[in-house]
């Protein structure tokens, strides 16, 4: 058996037993009570992975499918997913990811009676999604939102990729679809072109690391089976699609999967969506999905994202620090560390650390940095006595390593994402790099420091009791 969702939650309840709250009342996620208790807890800065074991479904009736939130609003559940200690979750975390993705694992096919997600096969009208307790996030959500992964294959290199996409439900087969100009977008076009319609698979819930491996930032036509598995430490198993065999494979570990076509010429009204940047993405005409099969296992657990929120950022940021630190390193070899903040949506803020040599290496970095994920907007790089997980520290080299004339360049007319709402005409944006180092060429002011032999003898349990020690809060 490959890693699933399930072996994931004993692991969680036995490692880290406060981190997975069971809520065992009843909920109406499409009526926003599941995003309600979320964003209680957020208000608390409290970030528990909740399984609510008696939601709705979209009939209003008791689902069959438990739903879980809110798994990856940690960095340390996602090191925990990674099979890491938990207590890794600043740079080992980063660079784990970082050097697992420089490797492919090639995924393994197994039978159909072989795949756990093949135990309840639903096909045409029996296939509906109202029987899943879908959420509606935020006020202006149109509608339940399913927010997990699609699956598309190229038509012409037969590789896939794997991509968070949301999905507006429409009805009961019929779902709206948002892409960016990116690569499920790009195997969509190729189809449409000849007016064929586009296979789509959504993997609706499956061990956290498989969500971990699809948010890798690899260029067009790196297989993202492949490189999941990879992510997650062993080959993914995969098996052949209801709707279409062995010429589309999809996860067979995986809970819940629902299959379909993306319509060719089709476009509907989708949106507004609460996204990723805590703003709405506005109301566009998109394309339809309409849903030919619906497979899970006999105990599914439904699984979606707090988009907008800890949630998404984390679960986006740490992909992206492995893949950057991938990239610049092989062009600044002096590279330490990239970090995606909480500040930034762990999107358009990245912080790099380095051990610079010759001051030309800042700006190589950085430009690496926006040239290889398009939601970077800002680069701030530092040098390597700098804590980049530590934004404290971050904005400290700013205020005293930042001189704005010198130090600051501003990239315009640069291709953004669409999703942010700065940018004037929804296609182009400005760029900013802030070089936060200290002059290799000019003598620059010591930082200060106790001394180290102080430190290694003096121990605080010797001076303040470790009882008092303990009861003091964390700022």
């Amino acid at each position: 058996m490959g890693k699933d969702l399930r072996s994931f939650l004993r692991e969680l309840e036995e490692r880290l037993p406060q981190d997975l709250v069971r809520v065992e009342r009843d909920v109406v996620p499409a009526n926003f009570e599941v995003t309600a208790v979320l964003q209680h807890l957020e208000n608390e800065r409290k970030f528990p992975a909740l399984l609510f074991t008696k939601p709705r479904n979209l009939k209003g009736e008791p689902s069959a499918f438990p739903l879980l939130s809110n798994v990856f609003a940690t960095r340390r559940r996602c090191a925990l997913a990674l099979g890491m200690d938990p207590a890794d979750e600043g740079l080992s975390l980063s660079l784990e990811y970082a050097a697992r993705e420089e490797k492919l694992i090639p995924p393994v096919v197994v039978p159909t009676r072989e795949a756990p997600v093949k135990q309840i096969v639903k096909r045409g009208d029996e296939a509906d999604i109202y029987d899943f307790p879908v959420v509606r996030h935020h006020a202006m959500d149109p509608a339940p939102y399913l927010d997990m992964t699609p699956v598309m294959k190229d038509p012409e290199g037969g590789f896939y990729n794997i991509a968070f996409l949301r999905n507006m439900v429409k009805g009961p087969r019929k779902l709206g679809i948002h892409m960016s100009p990116r690569h499920n977008w790009q195997m969509h076009r190729k189809n449409e072109e000849k007016n064929r319609p586009t296979p789509v698979a959504i993997v609706v819930s499956h061990h956290p690391a498989f969500y971990l491996g699809a948010l890798n930032v690899s260029p067009f036509g790196v297989d993202d089976y492949a490189r999941v598995g990879a992510i997650m430490g062993e080959a993914l198993r995969l098996t052949a699609s209801e709707t279409w065999g062995e010429d589309f494979l999809v996860p067979a570990d995986a809970e819940i999967l629902i299959e379909g076509y993306v319509l060719p010429h089709v476009r509907e009204v989708e949106g507004p969506f609460g996204e990723f940047t805590g703003y709405y993405g506005p109301q566009r005409l998109r394309p339809v999905i309409e849903v030919t099969a619906i497979t899970h296992r006999r105990d599914a657990v439904f699984q979606h994202i707090f988009t907008g929120h800890r949630d998404t950022w984390v679960l986006g940021g740490i992909p992206k620090e492995g893949s950057l630190f991938n990239l610049i390193r092989g062009i600044v070899p002096t590279t330490k560390a990239v970090h995606f903040p909480i500040s930034g949506g762990c999107r358009f803020n990245c912080y790099i650390s380095i051990d610079k040599k010759v001051d030309g290496e800042t700006k190589q970095a950085a430009l690496a940095a926006l040239g290889g994920c398009d939601f970077v907007k800002h680069v701030v790089v530092v040098d390597a006595d700098i804590n980049i997980y530590n934004e404290e520290e971050v904005m400290w080299a700013v205020a005293t390593r930042v001189q704005a004339d010198q130090d600051v360049d501003v990239i315009k007319n640069v291709k953004g994402n669409t999703l942010d709402p700065s940018q004037m005409d929804n296609i182009m944006t400005a760029k900013m790099i802030i070089d936060a180092t200290r002059s290799v060429q000019r003598p620059f002011e010591a930082r200060v420091e106790v001394p180290k032999g102080a430190m290694e003898k003096t121990r605080l349990e010797d001076f303040i009791p470790r009882g008092i020690l303990d009861r003091l809060p964390k700022v």
